[in-house]
């Protein structure tokens, strides 16, 4: 475990249990809610090959100036894994979340003041604050497509539909075999092909991802085979008000992600009216790795807002 990091099982009234890292000692809610003075509180989501482990660093930088927590998602690492690929649907996921900050505050309807998350995680988020922006007072989103501009993107655009086409790898029944298969040989390179490189991935990380991905991969799988959104999306059509998020968002985009392109962003401010977007050029999709300084003080900065 790194130090200063503290781990916890949060057991969730509807079956699920979610393993959790925080920078807080002890188990939620009194991880959280024990602190004086109190601190702001944070909860930072991940995506898809990783786990809650890919924020330890900037949950390291937190220290002391937020209580943050970091949940593996369903279906990722020890957290619950249902074996139904319905059971990876949106209102499923969000509920874990819902009820994860019920768990960290203490009481129902008790908002947390930043939701963080990237990839799979974002897609989480942008749910969760369409479904329930009255549980977040602030959201961060780092390369993660907004529902309304990927289905554009996928839909208009032939070059983001090439970007995304490893999607429907990803949802064949035979998937993870194929990424188990010769130490993960299929893998690691969505690491250097979303990004151009991945100098960030030493040994001891490969190592944490390892042991992470034998865990099961299924799960993680399941989150693609769930979405109705990858190429050759069919008819398919969401009114402007169930997509519209009224919470205050900060999107941090690395530029050189090469799955999710900077199209992305264009007319945002359409479905997200209280928005600041942070433009990365010098990052690629893996930006919690690349730059955990500047995505702590974006954290810091959404806080203060």
């Amino acid at each position: 475990m790194t130090a200063g990091l503290h781990t916890f099982d949060a057991v969730l009234p509807h079956g699920i249990t979610l393993a959790c890292r925080s920078n807080v000692p002890g188990d939620a809610p009194g991880a959280v809610t024990g602190v004086t003075p109190p601190l702001p509180r944070v909860l930072l989501l991940h995506g898809f090959p990783e786990g809650a482990f890919a924020w330890d660093e900037i949950l390291g930088r937190l220290a002391g100036k937020a209580a943050a927590v970091a949940p593996d998602l369903r279906g990722f690492g020890r957290s619950s894994s249902p074996a139904a690929v319905e059971a990876y649907q949106a209102r499923a996921l969000v509920q874990d979340i819902v009820a994860l900050i019920d768990r960290l505050t203490g009481k129902p309807d008790a908002p947390i003041d930043l939701l963080v998350a990237h990839d799979w995680g974002g897609a989480v988020a942008w749910n969760f604050a369409m479904m329930r922006p009255d549980l977040c007072k602030r959201l961060m989103i780092l390369n993660s497509p907004h529902p309304a501009t990927f289905l554009r993107e996928l839909r208009r655009n032939p070059v983001q539909q090439d970007a995304s086409a490893y999607m429907n790898f990803l949802c064949r029944p035979d998937a993870a075999a194929l990424l188990a298969a010769d130490d993960y040989a299929r893998l690691w390179p969505f690491f250097e092909k979303m990004g151009g490189g991945a100098g960030w991935l030493t040994p001891a990380l490969r190592d944490k991802y390892r042991a992470h991905w034998a865990l099961g991969l299924e799960g993680g799988l399941n989150y693609y085979r769930a979405s109705p959104m990858r190429p050759g999306v069919g008819e398919m059509d969401i009114p402007d008000e169930r997509v519209t998020v009224r919470v205050p968002t900060t999107v941090l985009w690395g530029e050189r992600d090469h799955a999710l392109l900077p199209g992305l962003l264009d007319g945002l401010e359409r479905w997200v009216p209280d928005l600041r977007v942070v433009r990365v050029p010098e990052a690629s999709h893996w930006i919690v790795h690349e730059q955990p300084a500047l995505v702590t003080d974006e954290i810091l900065r959404a806080i203060a807002r």
